[in-house]
C-alpha cells in the first residue's frame, strides 16, 4: 500500500470537530498513562472513544512483556470503574511479545480490533490511534493489514527530540523493530518526543494535591499513583509524558508542531535524517493548557457526581 505525500499531508492536518479515537496504552508501566486515559474519557465533546488497548511492557514492575500487558489491562479496568464506564466491548488485551528485529506481526484481540476499526475509516473520517506505549500492537496491525495506512493517523509518544544525542526512550527501546515498522510504513504519523519536548510536561505533589486529589475517587486514585512513584517529594517534579498526545488532539495549538521528513531509526537507537523520506508531523512543545484542561474537567466530573 502506498500513500502520496499530498494525501498523507491532508491526513496530518489538525482535525476539526469530533474525532474517532482508540487508545493504545501500557497503563501500569508508570503513572502518566492513567492521566492521559482519564483526560481522553472526560472529553466527549472532542473524542468518540471506540476502544482501549493494553500494550506490553517489561521493567521491574512486570515479569515479562505479556505480564506487563495484563497488568495494564487490569489498571485500565480500575480506572474505568472509578469513571463509571463499562469496559465490555471497549477494552482489549494486546500482544504478549514485541515485534522485535524480525519484524513479525504478533496476534492479539487488540490487533484484530484495530484492523477492523481502521478499515471502517476513510481519508475524510480517519481513525486516530493514540499510542502511549511500546508500538507493538499498532505495528502488528500495520504489518498484517498495510491497506489501513490511508485510513488512520497514529499519534505516538516515542523517542527523544531529534537533537538529543540518542533516542533510548522507554516506549521506543522496548520494541525497536516495531518502531522501525511504524516509521518506515508511511502511515500518517504525529511523533511526540519525550526528552527535549514532553519532558516539560510535569507536575508536583503540591499541584496534584490541590487540583487532582480532592476531586472524587478518580482524583484520589490518580494522586495516590502520582505520589507513590517517589518516596522523596522535596524538590521533585514528575513528567506526565503521556498526556501530550491526548493534548495535541484536543487542541493542536496546545502542543505546537511542524512537518518534517520521517527520521530513520537506527538499530543503535539514534536518529538519522534522510530528507527524501515521507513527511510526518513532529510536536515541539506543550504543557500549561493541557494540564489546565485536565484539572478543569476533573473538577467538573467530580462535581457532577
Amino acid at each position: 500500500m502506498t500513500l502520496t505525500d499530498a494525501a498523507r499531508l491532508k491526513l496530518l492536518e489538525p482535525p476539526v470537530g469530533k474525532v474517532r479515537v482508540v487508545l493504545d496504552t501500557d497503563t501500569y508501566n508508570e503513572i502518566d498513562d492513567q492521566f492521559a486515559l482519564v483526560q481522553m474519557l472526560l472529553s466527549p465533546e472532542r473524542f468518540d472513544v471506540e476502544a482501549i488497548y493494553a500494550a506490553p511492557f517489561f521493567n521491574p514492575r512486570a515479569d515479562s512483556p505479556g505480564h506487563g500487558m495484563e497488568l495494564s489491562y487490569q489498571e485500565i479496568l480500575r480506572l474505568l470503574e472509578r469513571l463509571n464506564v463499562a469496559p465490555d466491548g471497549l477494552v482489549h488485551r494486546g500482544v504478549t511479545d514485541y515485534i522485535g528485529p524480525g519484524k513479525a506481526a504478533q496476534t492479539a484481540p487488540a490487533v484484530d480490533d484495530l484492523v477492523v476499526r481502521a478499515r471502517t475509516g476513510s481519508a475524510e473520517n480517519p481513525l486516530f490511534v493514540i499510542a502511549i506505549g511500546a508500538i507493538s500492537n499498532v505495528a502488528s496491525a500495520l504489518l498484517r493489514a498495510p491497506d489501513i495506512i490511508d485510513r488512520i493517523v497514529v499519534v505516538w509518544l516515542g523517542g527523544h527530540a531529534l537533537e538529543w544525542p540518542d533516542t533510548v526512550e522507554f516506549n521506543l527501546k522496548q520494541d525497536v523493530g516495531g518502531a522501525q515498522v511504524l516509521l518506515d510504513s508511511g502511515v500518517p504519523l504525529v511523533l511526540v518526543p519525550c526528552k527535549g519536548v514532553t519532558s516539560r510536561l510535569h507536575s508536583t505533589v503540591p499541584e496534584i494535591e490541590r487540583y487532582v486529589e480532592p476531586h472524587g475517587g478518580i482524583g484520589a486514585f490518580l494522586a495516590m499513583r502520582f505520589k507513590e512513584y517517589s518516596s522523596d517529594h522535596m524538590g521533585w517534579a514528575k513528567e506526565i509524558w503521556d498526556m501530550a498526545p491526548v493534548g495535541w488532539l484536543l487542541d493542536p495549538m496546545w502542543a505546537p508542531s511542524v512537518i518534517i521528513p520521517a527520521p530513520v531509526l537506527t538499530d543503535q537507537m539514534t536518529w538519522s535524517i534522510d530528507r527524501r523520506r515521507h513527511p510526518i508531523r513532529y510536536v515541539t512543545y506543550g504543557r500549561n493548557p493541557i494540564l489546565r484542561d485536565f484539572f478543569v474537567k476533573l473538577r467538573e466530573f467530580a462535581a457532577s457526581k
